[in-house]
C-alpha cells in the first residue's frame, strides 16, 4: 500500500486480454462471445485469424509492458501506487485479479480502461466486467474493492503525442517523393450505429484524430473502420478501411498511412485487418501504404497515464472519490466476436 495518503490504495487497469497459444483460442472466443448468438462458420473464421498468429495475441504482453511502464513511473514520480492489470476474457482475468488485490488489502482502486474512445463495448461493458468481479469477491469470501474510473484521456497531449511519433515513424518509411502527400488513414473499430454511446464514440475519435492531425501539421486525413462484424443488413460504422482504400486509390491516392487511432495496442485485429488485408488490398490498387504502430508502450503514453492516474489523485485528495462517468447500460449485440 502506499506510504503517503491518497484516495485510492492501487492502480487497476482493465483490459481485453487475448490468447497465448492455439489450445486458448475458441475458449477465449467462447469468453468474448458470452451468451450472444454467432454462426459457427463466424466463429471458426475468427479462430483462422489467430491460428495465423499461432494463437498468441501480441495484447497481453504490450497490456503488461503498459502496466510495468506506468508502476515505474509512479513509483519515480508519486504516487507510489501498486499497478495491477486484469482482462476480461482471458488470463489474468479480472476476478482473480481482484481477489489478488483483495488479499492484498487494496480497498480502493482507481480503474483505468485501455480503451481512449468511448462506447459500449469500450466502456460500458468493461465497468460492467469489474461490477461482476467485485460481486464474485463476496461469494468467495473476500472483502470488497471499490473501483472508481478515471475519467476519458482521448485528447491527453501524450496521448496525441505518442500517435504523432508512431505516424511520423511510419512516414519516414516512405519514398521520399510520396512523403509530402501521403494521406493519413485513422483506422478505429466499426460499431454498430444503434450502439450506446455511437454518437460520442465518434466524436471522441474525430477529437483525437484532429488533434494528432495538427500535431503533425497535417490536414489530409480520414477516419475509417475495420473490424467490422454482424450481421450485412445492420448498420455500422462506414466506410470500411479497404473499401475506402480501394476507392481513394480510384480517385487517385497515390500513398496512405494507415493509423490504428482507436487501438493502444498492436493486438490481432491490427495485424490481421491492417497488415494482411488491408496491405493485400493496397497491392492489388497498387496503392503505396505504410501501418503505423499503436500507441503501445511509447513513453509518451506512458507519461500520459501516469498523468491519468495523478490527476485523478489530486481531484479527490481532499474527500472520498466518487465514480466519475456513470457505467453504460448494457446492451446485446447479436454478431460475431472482435478478434483482438
Amino acid at each position: 500500500m502506499p506510504d503517503s495518503p491518497t484516495p485510492f490504495d492501487a492502480v487497476l487497469l482493465v483490459g481485453f486480454g487475448g490468447p497465448q497459444q492455439r489450445a486458448d483460442i475458441r475458449p477465449f472466443l467462447r469468453n468474448v462471445l458470452r451468451g450472444r448468438q454467432v454462426p459457427t462458420a463466424r466463429i471458426e473464421a475468427v479462430a483462422r485469424h489467430y491460428e495465423l498468429f499461432d494463437g498468441r495475441s501480441p495484447l497481453t504482453e504490450i497490456s503488461r509492458r503498459q502496466a510495468a511502464g506506468l508502476r515505474e513511473r509512479l513509483s519515480a514520480g508519486g504516487p507510489d501506487l501498486p499497478v495491477f492489470l486484469g482482462m476480461r476474457n482471458w488470463h489474468p482475468f479480472l476476478d482473480d485479479v481482484l481477489s489478488e488485490m483483495a488479499e492484498a488489502g487494496v480497498e480502493r482502486a482507481l480503474g483505468v480502461i485501455l480503451a481512449a474512445h468511448r462506447s459500449y463495448s469500450s466502456c460500458g461493458q468493461y465497468r460492467q466486467n469489474v461490477a461482476d468481479a467485485r460481486r464474485a469477491l463476496g461469494e468467495r469470501g473476500h472483502p470488497d474493492v471499490e473501483v472508481f474510473f478515471a475519467p476519458g484521456w482521448h485528447t491527453h497531449p501524450g496521448f496525441v503525442a505518442a500517435n504523432a511519433a508512431q505516424i511520423e515513424n511510419a512516414r519516414a518509411s516512405l519514398p521520399d517523393d510520396l512523403r509530402r502527400d501521403a494521406r493519413i488513414v485513422f483506422t478505429a473499430h466499426s460499431i454498430p450505429r444503434s450502439m450506446t454511446g455511437c454518437a460520442r464514440y465518434v466524436a471522441e475519435l474525430e477529437e483525437s484524430a484532429g488533434l494528432v492531425a495538427d500535431a503533425l501539421g497535417a490536414s489530409d486525413w480520414e477516419i475509417v473502420y475495420q473490424s467490422r462484424s454482424g450481421r450485412p443488413t445492420d448498420p455500422w460504422l462506414e466506410p470500411d478501411v479497404c473499401d475506402y482504400l480501394r476507392a481513394e486509390r480510384g480517385r487517385g491516392l497515390q500513398a496512405a498511412l494507415l493509423a490504428p487511432l482507436g487501438f493502444v495496442a498492436d493486438h490481432i485485429e491490427v495485424l490481421f485487418d491492417l497488415d494482411r488485408e488491408a496491405a493485400a488490398t493496397c497491392r492489388e490498387v497498387g496503392l503505396t501504404m505504410r501501418r503505423a504502430s499503436a500507441v503501445n508502450d511509447h513513453p509518451a503514453f506512458l507519461d500520459a497515464l501516469a498523468d491519468v492516474v495523478r490527476s485523478a489523485c489530486a481531484r479527490f485528495g481532499g474527500g472520498r472519490p466518487l465514480p466519475l462517468v456513470p457505467p453504460l447500460p448494457p446492451e446485446r449485440i447479436e454478431g460475431p466476436p472482435p478478434a483482438r
